[in-house]
């Protein structure tokens, strides 16, 4: 399983990024796929997963209404859309997936929202 994130970068407050998650190893399209961040001096956290099929998505309450999480199963990929991006926005985002009860990381990608 390897997992390959990008997208990150620096962008001023209330600005906008998508990161993507390319996969590769595992039958894609047959398991959910997510979204974590971890800031600086803080735990890992869960921000977003979509289903298989993109049949639902669901995120954490600090995230919800301005980022938007898809999968294209054709590309083997995952992105995350963030919109109204906020400071406290700024951490390490990892894309992720569970496959028989062990979690798969990518290397993560850099966000950081400042002016």
């Amino acid at each position: 399983v390897q997992l390959v994130e990008s997208g990150g970068g620096l962008v001023q407050p209330g600005g906008s990024l998508r990161l993507s998650c390319g996969a590769s190893g595992f039958t894609f399209h047959s398991f959910a796929m997510s979204w974590y961040r971890q800031a600086p001096g803080k735990e890992r956290e869960w921000v977003a997963t979509v289903t298989p099929a993109q049949d639902t998505t669901a995120y954490a309450d600090s995230v919800k209404g301005r980022f938007t999480i898809s999968r294209d199963d054709a590309a083997m990929s995952v992105y995350l859309q963030m919109n109204s991006l906020q400071p406290d926005d700024t951490a390490v985002y990892y894309c992720n997936t569970l496959i028989s009860l062990s979690n798969y990381w990518g290397q993560g990608t850099q966000v950081t929202v400042s002016s």
